[in-house]
């Protein structure tokens, strides 16, 4: 039987990519009743008669799965972020990572609009870059009007699956232009571009760029960190994760506990003062998180 990968799933069907042929399949009602829905990303086992009347078989075993947007099997995210206009923002920007590093994927930080930043703005990003390619993060520095740092970007997307995820008005369909121009995307308009207006907010598809897979989505439609658990929280951040081998304690959440590896890191600088602010901020919203029953 034949295999491929859903790159799109509206109004009931999936478009499933085998080759470099799009077949338009349905799902058996076994899926159904065992309560499998298959994802935009999911690699399926698939029979069709033509390109138009197909059905899915079987569902691969995913490695990971986001809910919100619903797609599987994702390689990485590209946390798009601009510059300025908007101003570069740490705090939404740990937001993501956590997000990201709880869900398994790996993160690349895409700074945005460089062409746009005067020599003090410059140097202040350039520090913030340094500071997370130190904890552990892949930071690139890019323009999309002169095509800055694009072709230090386009070998991370190659044979990948890629969501870009950022706060709006970053660039992020100004980036996607460049890597990809016959998309002809307008400033603030992908989302109408992909279908997923109000009505169609379910709908996910990932455009080819090269290679790879991109699928232009804001990544997480909640930035809550709804399953996140205080003590998982220390792996969210992976410089914290690797000063915490060093507290007394086992369990040690870094707040008040004596003898604690990660307050020494902070305190002789080599954990930023801000990533450790965001993590117990981060801490203290987990804890008076409302519990669900």
């Amino acid at each position: 039987m034949p295999e491929g990968k859903i790159v799109k799933a509206l109004s009931g069907f999936y478009y499933v990519l085998h080759g470099e042929t799009l077949i338009q399949c349905r799902g058996r009602g076994v899926f159904r009743k065992n309560k499998i829905t298959p994802l935009v990303g999911d690699e399926v086992v698939f029979q069709a008669e033509n390109d138009l009347e197909g059905y899915i078989l079987e569902v691969k075993e995913r490695k990971n799965e986001l809910v919100r947007p619903p797609i599987a099997n994702v390689d990485q995210a590209i946390l798009v972020f601009s510059a300025v206009e908007p101003d570069f923002s740490t705090v939404l920007l740990d937001r993501f990572l956590v997000l990201v590093e709880f869900n398994h994927i790996q993160p690349l930080i895409c700074i945005t609009k460089m062409d746009l930043t005067n020599h003090e703005e410059n140097e202040k990003i350039s520090a913030y870059a340094n500071q997370y390619r130190a904890a552990g993060y892949e930071v690139i520095l890019t323009s999309s009007e002169t095509e800055m740092g694009i072709e230090l970007l386009s070998p991370h997307i190659e044979n990948k699956i890629s969501v870009f995820a950022g706060q709006s008005g970053v660039g992020k369909s100004s980036l996607l232009n460049v890597l990809r121009p016959d998309l002809e995307l307008k400033t603030n308009d992908i989302s109408s571009h992909l279908g997923r207006g109000k009505h169609t907010t379910r709908h996910v598809e990932l455009i080819k760029v090269g290679n790879g897979l991109i699928a232009d989505t804001p990544g997480f439609s909640s930035l809550e960190f709804i399953n996140i658990e205080m003590e998982d929280l220390t792996f969210c951040f992976p410089e914290i994760q690797k000063a915490s081998e060093k507290c007394k304690f086992r369990g040690c959440l870094h707040v008040s506990e004596p003898k604690c590896g990660v307050k020494t890191a902070v305190e002789s600088e080599e954990i930023p003062n801000y990533r450790y602010e965001h993590y117990l901020d981060f801490l203290q919203e987990i804890k008076e998180r409302k519990p669900r029953y």
